[in-house]
C-alpha cells in the first residue's frame, strides 16, 4: 500500500506495554484485545510516559493504514480498531479510548495502542468498566470528521451568511472552486471538549476571518498565499487548525461541551465559514461511520470516488509552522 504523504488524523497514543493492570485479574500484563480484558482491572500508565503520535490514513482499498510522519508504527502497517474502552479513573470524569492494532506482512499482531479521547496522567489508576466493539468505529469516525461549530455562519448562494445549525439538506452553498453546490447532509453531534475532540478558537481577524471561528482541531483552512512567505512550494495551502495554535491568536477551547456540525456535498469541496475558505468533510473508511445507515445507504451510490484530500492545496507540514509569527505570516501571505 502506498501510503499519504500526510495523516488524515494524528493521534496521541501509548503503546499497550505503556499501559498495565496493576490490580485485578490480568494483573501484571499490559493493554490486549477485547477477548483478553477483564472488566474491573485496574491500569496504570507507567511513570514518565508521555503519549506519541500515532499518524493514521486511509487507504484506497478501505483499510486504515500508518502514515507518514508518524511517531509510533511501522509506516504503511494497516491498523485494525478493536473496540472502545471506557476508563474510570480515581477521580473526576471517565475518559473513553480505542483500542488500535498493527498487524505484520502475515496479518499477525505487531503492536496495540491505546488512543484516549481525553488525557491521562501517568501513575493515576484507571479502572476498565467497560471494553466493546459496537462504538468503536463511530468514536473513530468523530474524531475523523472535520466539524464547524455551533454558530459559524457558512456563506450562501446568494452570498448571505447563514448560522451552521440553521442549513438543511438542498441548501445551495457556495463553494471556492465549483461555484454553487448543494448540500447533501448536515451532521451533529455534541461531545465533551477535552483532548482530541476540544475545538481550536481562530479569534477574529486573525486569518482575515470575519468572526470568531471555532473548528475541529483536525478541520483545515484553505489559504491562497500571493507570495510564498513559509516556503511551502505552493500557493493553495491547507492548514491543520490545530497546528496554528499559538495560546493567544489562536487557542484550544478545552472543558465543556461542543456543538459539532459536518457539512457533506457530492464531493470534497472548500466552502465559506466566517468569510474564510475551509473544507467541508471529506467521506472516506473512517469518517463514513458518522452518518447514520440510511443517509449513507442513499447518498453513497452518487458520491464521486477517487478523491484526494490534497484536490484544493497542498498540506502544510507542522514543522513549517513551528514558529511564533506563523498565523502572521500566513496573513500578510494571503494580501500581498
Amino acid at each position: 500500500m502506498s501510503t499519504p504523504d500526510h495523516a488524515v488524523q494524528s493521534i496521541p497514543a501509548y503503546p499497550a506495554e505503556q499501559f498495565q493492570v496493576e490490580i485485578g485479574a490480568n494483573m501484571g500484563d499490559s493493554l490486549s484485545v477485547l477477548d483478553e480484558l477483564m472488566l474491573d482491572d485496574i491500569y496504570q500508565l507507567t511513570p514518565g510516559t508521555k503519549p506519541r503520535r500515532l499518524a493514521l490514513a486511509s487507504g484506497a482499498d478501505g483499510n486504515v493504514y500508518v502514515a507518514q510522519g508518524t511517531e509510533l508504527g511501522t509506516v504503511g502497517a494497516q491498523l485494525h480498531l478493536d473496540c472502545a474502552l471506557t476508563l474510570m479513573p480515581h477521580s473526576g470524569d471517565n475518559i473513553e479510548a480505542l483500542v488500535m492494532v498493527e498487524v505484520d506482512q502475515d496479518g499477525l499482531i505487531a503492536a496495540i495502542y491505546l488512543l484516549p479521547l481525553a488525557p491521562m496522567q501517568a501513575q493515576h489508576s484507571y479502572t476498565l468498566v467497560r471494553a466493546e466493539q459496537d462504538s468503536a468505529r463511530r468514536k473513530l469516525a468523530q474524531m475523523a470528521c472535520v466539524s464547524f461549530t455551533r454558530g459559524t455562519r457558512i456563506t450562501m448562494a446568494t452570498g448571505a451568511q447563514k448560522p451552521i445549525e440553521d442549513l438543511k439538506p438542498g441548501d445551495r452553498v457556495l463553494t471556492r472552486d465549483e461555484g454553487v453546490q448543494e448540500l447533501r447532509w448536515i451532521g451533529q453531534t455534541t461531545s465533551r471538549a477535552v483532548g482530541r475532540m476540544a475545538p481550536v478558537l481562530i479569534r477574529a481577524g486573525v486569518l482575515n476571518n470575519a468572526a470568531d471561528l471555532v473548528v475541529s482541531p483536525d478541520h483545515r483552512l484553505m489559504v491562497y498565499q500571493r507570495h510564498d512567505e513559509l516556503g511551502a512550494g505552493s500557493p493553495e495551502l491547507l492548514v491543520r487548525a490545530r497546528d496554528l495554535v499559538n495560546g493567544s491568536d489562536v487557542v484550544v477551547q478545552d472543558g465543556g461541551f461542543v456543538d459539532y456540525f459536518q457539512l457533506l456535498f457530492d464531493r470534497h469541496h472548500i466552502v465559506y465559514a466566517e468569510g474564510i475558505a475551509a473544507e467541508s468533510l471529506f467521506l472516506d473508511s473512517m469518517t463514513q461511520p458518522a452518518l447514520p445507515d440510511e443517509i449513507l445507504a442513499r447518498i453513497s451510490p452518487t458520491l464521486e470516488t477517487g478523491q484526494r484530500r490534497d484536490a484544493h492545496g497542498v498540506e502544510v507540514q507542522k514543522s513549517l509552522l513551528d514558529r511564533p509569527d506563523a498565523v502572521n505570516l500566513l496573513k500578510r501571505a494571503s494580501l500581498r
